[in-house]
């Protein structure tokens, strides 16, 4: 649904970002600028983070921790995997490394785990991680170090990717789980981006500390469905997430700022009714871009590093329902989408290797692992 031209005239910033989102055409296979090859094949992957020695750890939607040599295809199965509340968007979710993992073996994952009744949210824990000489391996000392609140019902809109900041601070998307209203709810973590010490413990200097309770969690609010999360060289914070009927957006995270949802969106309710405009609203943060057609992101590096010429900075953003790569340039506050790759299927992750090579997860059920070079 592409909004009427009144609408991209409220501000300069964000109409130009606007039609640049809807002036990209996907580039056939014949043009990319990369050869894509296949490594491994898994079921219903969801993310990937690679370990010191360029093996990958990735997580399986259903519950699987799997270990994979990208050199030989192999998978190996890592034990110690918490329960997980597998359905709709629900699952197992991320895996990062602690920043020190070389030395404490820290790794954190997030997952979509059952509550009371028909009730679900997510949950993040750290544990650490043991590796045997086959492949093979565990997680241990596992435990819960940050869940959401309150648990709801429904399956969708988790969020919970993670990412460590150059703070050393654990950062965590909490999406509003379709349920609009906690966004702006200081006392629910749902529609909040939240920033937490390495244990699970609150950063004095959080903006909303002298609150307490779950609003001391709170880095930023008034956000939707947040599915990439990445610092860039500057090390500014820019998060992207799925608006409804259109208007999905990338946004530079502000200290304590609100983002809006669901007072406002460039998109509409699923059902048709219409919601504010950002440009009605001032007094909320604007995204940088906003994408109508929707590419419904998912999966955000910020890939650093001349490996593939013209990159250096630039944002990879994975699409699902554009089934796209798409490469977004910055210029200090502000962003643009550069170009973008039609890949044939709906793209879930996004990382970037060891040698400076870019690796995608495609969704699904034999959903591939590949490894993409320059041409």
């Amino acid at each position: 649904m592409v909004r009427p031209v009144h609408h991209l005239l409220g501000g300069i910033a964000l109409s130009l970002a606007t039609l640049s989102a809807h002036a990209t055409e996907a580039l056939p296979q014949a043009q990319w600028p990369f050869t894509a090859e296949p490594r491994a094949t898994l079921d219903e992957p969801w993310a990937m983070t690679f370990l010191p020695d360029g093996t990958l750890l990735v997580t399986e939607k259903r519950g699987a921790l799997k270990h994979v040599d990208p050199k030989s295809g192999k998978t190996s199965d890592i034990a110690g995997v918490p329960e997980v509340a597998y359905g709709g968007q629900g699952g197992f979710g991320d895996v990062i490394l602690h920043p020190d993992f070389a030395d404490n073996g820290w790794v954190y994952i997030s997952y979509a785990e059952a509550g009371d009744g028909d009730t679900r949210g997510a949950a993040v824990a750290r544990a650490k991680l043991q590796l045997n000489e086959d492949g093979s391996g565990a997680l241990t000392e596992l435990s819960v170090i940050w869940q959401q609140t309150p648990k709801v019902s429904g399956a969708g809109h988790y969020g919970h990717r993670l990412a460590f900041g150059p703070d050393g601070k654990l950062w965590i998307t909490s999406s509003e789980r379709q349920k609009f209203t906690p966004a702006q709810d200081m006392k629910a973590n749902l529609g909040k981006l939240v920033r937490l010490n390495d244990d699970g413990s609150l950063p004095g200097d959080n903006p909303f500390a002298d609150q307490g309770g779950v609003a001391a969690q709170v880095w930023s609010l008034g956000h939707r469905n947040m599915l990439g999360i990445a610092f860039d060289a500057q090390d500014k914070l820019w998060v992207h997430e799925m608006g409804p009927a259109g208007g999905d957006e990338l946004n530079l995270i502000v200290r304590g700022e609100n983002y809006g949802y669901p007072e406002v969106s460039n998109g509409d309710h699923y059902g048709g009714k219409p919601i504010p405009d950002h440009d009605t609203r001032p007094e909320f943060e604007a995204p940088k871009i906003t994408w109508t057609p929707v590419i419904s992101p998912a999966g955000f590096v910020i890939y650093q590093g001349e490996h593939f010429p013209g990159w250096d900075g630039a944002g990879l953003i994975g699409g699902l329902s554009s089934k796209a790569l798409v490469r977004v340039a910055f210029d200090g506050d502000n962003a643009r989408e550069a170009e973008r790759y039609d890949m044939g299927a709906r793209i879930r992750e996004v990382e970037q290797g060891p040698d400076g090579s870019v690796w995608l997860l495609e969704d699904g059920s034999g959903g591939r692992l590949l490894e993409l070079q320059p041409k």
